[in-house]
């Protein structure tokens, strides 16, 4: 069963009309341009764009969109859940925020610690 703040999140975060995520949006919320969204969600910035690929661009979203409704369950509010993913060091991660984890392709990692920290480890 879906976590609730992930189904939630994945309203906000669609593409009106469509079952997908909008790129655009997840841009938005983030603060950054499609060029490092891409980036981030490793790839190609016409990939993001193009309607012929939405399923490739879910599938590069969704561990992204997942975080960021995790993150604003725990902080009760979405900007401070994009603070905390751009500026915020994980511990034990050597100084890394969750972005440079996701960048580096270790979304899992950030989901992981986030849900240690909202069972009750202390991190």
């Amino acid at each position: 069963m879906a976590n609730p703040a992930f189904v939630t999140a994945a309203t906000q975060f669609g593409d009106n009309g469509t079952p997908y995520l909008s790129a655009q949006r997840v841009a938005e919320r983030l603060g950054v341009t499609l060029t490092e969204l891409a980036k981030l969600a490793g790839v190609a910035r016409n990939t993001l764009t193009g309607k012929a690929s939405a399923r490739r661009v879910d599938a590069a979203l969704s561990p992204l969109v997942r975080i960021l409704a995790v993150a604003s369950e725990m902080s009760g509010d979405e900007q401070r859940a994009a603070i905390w993913f751009k500026h915020q060091p994980i511990p034990g991660w050597g100084g890394k925020t969750a972005q440079d984890l996701v960048r580096q392709g270790d979304a899992e990692k950030v989901l992981a610690y986030l849900e240690a920290v909202r069972s009750g480890v202390y991190a």
